[in-house]
């Protein structure tokens, strides 16, 4: 992929003429990219990653403050999935961010999982971009386009829910117990390792879930758990 293909996606994607698009190239450069060619590249993506996160949560923040009056603990709940890696991995998947990156070979053959967190992590990496290149409103005006517009039907179809939270909510009231989270199994190489965690009630296991931090697989296994109590109708 050329320069002037990143600058036609910055116009016609992302809205704005990029002054230095080599901050726009690095956005797209995943590590590996950079260890297969280390003597034409010179930086990957995950600095401009660690700023366009913060970006990201700020301009989320505002927003929602601004619009909402509504409980913290109901506000955070909402950016928590606006920002989720599901969430801007789709807004990424929707852009079409995906023949603009810089893989190396390897990487290019891995899991989907893994091209999902990819994706998620060059929309962080490409919202740093423009904020260091075209300033804050140019990136939140791209934030509002490609997350913001979603948060409608998020609200709607209650995504926005922490599984567990809500579980906690539900056993405390019922039995006055907090769940607690068990790491039971590891499985895979460590740049790709899965997580299967167990919530258990009590000592008896209610729910179990995976992925690939444990945090992740104490969502899944709340999840589990939440559908388990639906049906049953109580713990």
């Amino acid at each position: 992929m050329d320069v002037n293909a990143y600058q036609l996606f910055a116009e016609n994607t992302l809205g704005c003429h990029f002054n230095n698009i080599e901050l726009l190239i690095t956005a797209f450069t995943h590590r590996s990219y950079l260890n297969e060619h280390r003597k034409t590249v010179k930086e990957h993506n995950e600095r401009l990653e660690f700023l366009g996160d913060a970006v990201l949560e700020l301009v989320v923040t505002e927003y929602l403050y601004n619009n909402y009056h509504e409980p913290e603990g109901v506000l955070t709940n909402w950016r928590s999935a606006l920002v989720r890696t599901e969430s801007i991995g789709a807004a990424a998947h929707k852009f079409n961010f995906e023949p603009l990156l810089r893989l190396s070979r390897g990487e290019r053959k891995g899991t989907e999982r893994g091209r999902a967190q990819i994706l998620a992590n060059s929309f962080e990496a490409v919202i740093g971009a423009i904020y260091l290149d075209q300033g804050y409103d140019c990136a939140k005006i791209f934030i509002e386009k490609s997350i913001l517009s979603t948060f409608k039907d998020i609200l709607n179809s209650g995504t926005w829910m922490d599984p567990k939270s809500h579980l906690q909510e539900i056993v405390q009231s019922q039995e006055g117990f907090t769940p607690v989270y068990r790491v039971m199994a590891e499985d895979g190489p460590d740049h790709d390792k899965t997580f299967t965690v167990g919530v258990f009630v009590d000592g008896r296991l209610l729910g179990q879930g995976s992925g690939p931090s444990k945090q992740a697989g104490q969502q899944q296994a709340a999840e589990s758990a939440l559908k388990t109590l639906g049906e049953a109708g109580s713990i």
